[in-house]
């Protein structure tokens, strides 16, 4: 039974990271774009870039901690875990890397984070 909750958890929770990247796409950040946005390094388009790649982060974030509970309602070992968030971190990097042309750096530490967590896993 408790299999059954967490999995179900796990499935609201996918669900509310689509909803609020559609939703948000379309209702929030569309709007947002179209305002004066500040310059960042002399570029709107760099802080466009920045809003959109934070808010999807959000999505990124609860479809990894989805994983996670999937993976700890099969009981799998705790590397399996490490792995999902793995994962999750290098989903997570593609977004600063996308949305702003890699300009903002948040890939870069997000990346190191997956490969320390692909090298624990790998050893235990």
């Amino acid at each position: 039974m408790a299999t059954i909750a967490l999995v179900a958890c796990a499935a609201l929770i996918v669900a509310l990271g689509l909803a609020h990247s559609i939703l948000g796409e379309k209702y929030i950040i569309r709007w947002l774009l179209r305002r004066d946005l500040p310059l960042l390094a002399n570029d709107r388009r760099f802080a466009g870039g920045t809003i959109r790649f934070a808010w999807h982060l959000t999505t990124v974030l609860c479809f990894g901690l989805a994983a996670v509970l999937v993976v700890v309602a099969v009981e799998a070992p705790r590397s399996a875990v490490v792995l999902a968030i793995g994962c999750t971190l290098v989903a997570s990097a593609g977004l600063p890397l996308w949305f702003t042309r890699g300009r903002h750096l948040s890939w870069v530490v997000m990346l190191v984070a997956a490969a320390l967590c692909f090298w624990f896993a790998s050893w235990v």
